[in-house]
Formats: structure tokens, sequence, C-alpha cells
């Protein structure tokens, strides 16, 4: 039966929070497969909120874990999501 995992991520005052995000991204990256960065404005009018999608691999329980490192956050909220047939 295929499944996916993704994970959502909203983010506030991206200038402020974006920096510790990064950071828990990076150290968490092996179990990203995809991350897709949305943010309305552009140029000089750019959003200080943004989403997040990342399609997620590996095991369920890291994944968890990796969600509940970014909902510590301040500005961070992080929904961990599993879609199967």
């Amino acid at each position: 039966m295929p499944s996916k995992n993704l994970m959502a991520i909203l983010i506030d005052s991206r200038k402020e929070h974006a920096p510790n995000l990064q950071k828990i991204l990076t150290f968490w990256g092996c179990l990203i497969k995809t991350r897709l960065g949305i943010h309305d404005g552009v140029l000089d009018n750019c959003s200080d909120c943004g989403l997040i999608i990342l399609e997620l691999v590996g095991n369920m329980d890291k994944q968890e874990e990796f969600a509940g490192r970014l909902n510590a956050l301040p500005g961070v909220k992080a929904q961990h999501i599993h879609l199967s047939l």
C-alpha cells in the first residue's frame, strides 16, 4: 500500500526565527527527502511568515521527535502528516 510521510511547518517572524529553524532542519536533514519553501511577496515586499513542506523518509519515531523539536521553537508550528491509500 503506497504511503507518504510529510511535514508542514508554519513560521512567523521569519527573519527572527529562521536561523534556529534552519539549524534544526540541517541536523535532521537525513530524514528530509524533499523540501519546498513558500512565502508571500517578492523583492522589496517579502512576507515575514512562511510555509515549508517536507517529504520525510526513515523511522517514524525519529520523524515525530523531529516534529517535537520544531514545535519547541518560538514562532514555529509543525505538523507531521502520514498519508496512505
